[in-house]
């Protein structure tokens, strides 16, 4: 079985029931968490995944919301006596900065610390950036206001499809990361720029002929489910849901 769960479905400011967008995907090879805000470790632990099954990361850019605990999961993981290889994904701007932040912490000097490979991904459409047992994943860069990725998750060789835009204004990058999947996670920060209201959001779920909606990435604060619903309701006529922390999707 795989199972892909919202560990955050907050924008960056969070609250009590939303921490920071951040999402695992799970199946018995492993599990790819995509982002590091909020208490990833604490996160983790309530979904029922060990640290040491966490055998990917993907970082889809470098904003403290979606980076900012990356420091202290690997420490959290060091600690706990991890000595498995953890790989490490993102575009060069991202994983540039995170090694400079690291070597902050002088983690080059931390005992017996488990092995990292970094993987510098090139600017990419919809290319194959790993496999995990019967998952692949594919990144597109998308249009935020620094670079960014976003993801297409394929299990059991494309029978089953889902899609995330990551922080992104809406555009034909997302569009075609989401054509033929059968669910599109997708941010609704607000209309502005660098990223997309719950209206745009159903736009390009549209545009992406998906059968099902996914809102994330959406103010804790002045926005209600309700406007976020009939938001996207307005272009879009398939399933829309609010995604809420810790919802699971079984694929």
């Amino acid at each position: 079985m795989s199972e892909l769960i919202f560990l955050g479905t907050g924008a960056a400011v969070p609250d009590k029931e939303h921490h920071n967008t951040h999402l695992v995907f799970r199946n018995r090879s492993g599990a790819v968490l995509v982002d590091c805000g909020s208490s990833p470790t604490i996160r983790l632990e309530e979904a029922g995944i060990g640290l040491d099954e966490v055998s990917d990361i993907i970082l889809t850019h470098f904003h403290p919301d979606h980076v900012g605990s990356l420091p202290l999961l690997l420490m959290n993981m060091w600690l706990v006596g991890r000595q498995n290889t953890l790989r490490i994904y993102g575009l060069h701007h991202c994983l540039e900065r995170v090694e400079s932040v690291m070597s902050f912490y002088q983690w080059e000097n931390w005992p017996e610390f488990f092995p990292v490979a970094f993987h510098r991904l090139p600017e990419l459409q919809r290319g194959l950036i790993l496999e995990l047992g019967d998952l692949k994943v594919y990144a597109s860069t998308v249009r935020h206001v620094i670079p960014t990725i976003g993801l297409r998750f394929e299990v059991n060789n494309g029978e089953r499809v889902l899609a995330y835009s990551c922080d992104s204004e809406p555009c034909p990058e997302v569009v075609h990361l989401a054509e033929g999947a059968e669910i599109l996670i997708h941010e609704a920060t607000g209309e502005e720029v660098g990223h997309s209201s719950a209206r745009q959001a159903g736009e390009i779920a549209a545009q992406s002929g998906v059968q099902a909606l996914y809102l994330v990435h959406y103010p804790t604060i002045g926005v209600t489910k309700r406007e976020l619903l009939d938001g996207a309701g307005q272009s879009f006529s398939g399933k829309v849901v609010v995604a809420e922390d810790f919802d699971r999707l079984i694929i």
